[in-house]
């Protein structure tokens, strides 16, 4: 439990409070895997291609992410990031790690060195 209270805790640190997770999980994917299509991004998040097209144009109407259509064929659009979503999600992940930064520095030595060990044992865990 412990571990959804950190991630919970982490997600309200962003660039935009406006945004949702699920909006910042696109916009997150597509600076980390690059452009997708509208079902490589539904795939990814698990979500139906209407419910991914509904964020996509939220997103595109707040100038975060656009849609690119292949001139070789018309009916194929990639979807990438504006130079607007590059800063959102270079924003949010500066005020995520300041806030952990501080958090880590506020624990005694013995702490951060058993967190240490945990981060390595769950590495490893999640690599099985």
């Amino acid at each position: 439990m412990g571990t959804f209270r950190l991630a919970r805790r982490l997600r309200n640190e962003r660039a935009n409070d406006e945004l949702s997770d699920g909006q910042f999980s696109v916009l997150g994917g597509l600076y980390t895997h690059g452009p997708h299509t509208l079902s490589g991004l539904a795939e990814r998040d698990h979500v139906s291609a209407p419910s991914m097209n509904r964020t996509v144009n939220c997103l595109e109407e707040e100038g975060y992410l656009t849609r690119i259509t292949d001139p070789r064929d018309k009916r194929r659009v990639t979807i990438e990031l504006t130079d607007a979503g590059t800063a959102v999600v270079k924003e949010t992940v500066k005020k995520r790690d300041a806030w952990l930064h501080h958090q880590l520095r506020a624990l005694d030595p013995a702490d951060r060195e058993t967190l240490a060990k945990a981060a390595d044992l769950m590495r490893r865990l999640a690599t099985q």
